[in-house]
């Protein structure tokens, strides 16, 4: 008789169990997702920077041949324009930036180039969002600004 009496074991968790690790799990993830996302916008923003500075690099080399910087943008027909890269990343799709160079302001093209980067646009990634600095400038006279909060957007 004292072998029928057996006692069931249980396998497996309860309802409360699960409520309590998904709440503990919940509040992690709410802890690190705005980290990880401010991790991603600098990571992106620096991919920006990288790319000013590179074509910078190569506007000095034009400037030496043409006596002249090359304005260029995403639209931009004439040749000389076109070997100017319009976007940061490897391709223009996956890109965070769309990248124009224009004659800084006040001066002429032959004088000064600025290169404006611009976060998220149609012709890149249009999801990418930087509301902390916005568009990232750089100019041949060495100057790094911003259109948001500067102080945070170059090293």
């Amino acid at each position: 008789m004292l072998g029928a009496l057996k006692t069931q074991s249980t396998q497996g968790f309860s309802l409360l169990e699960l409520l309590v690790v998904l709440a503990i799990s919940s509040i992690l993830m709410a802890l690190a997702l705005p980290a990880y996302q401010h991790a991603v916008i600098r990571a992106r923003r620096t991919e920006g920077q990288v790319a000013l500075w590179q074509l910078l690099q190569q506007q000095e080399r034009f400037y030496t041949q043409a006596n002249s910087y090359q304005a260029f943008s995403a639209s931009a027909t004439e040749p000389e324009a076109r070997q100017f890269k319009w976007w940061s990343g490897s391709g223009a799709s996956n890109s965070a930036y769309e990248i124009e160079g224009k004659a800084c302001d006040g001066e002429a093209i032959n004088q000064c180039v600025q290169l404006i980067a611009t976060p998220g646009t149609s012709r890149v990634d249009g999801r990418f969002r930087d509301k902390d600095c916005q568009q990232l400038i750089l100019t041949s006279r060495g100057k790094q600004s911003a259109t948001g909060r500067e102080e945070r957007c170059w090293p």
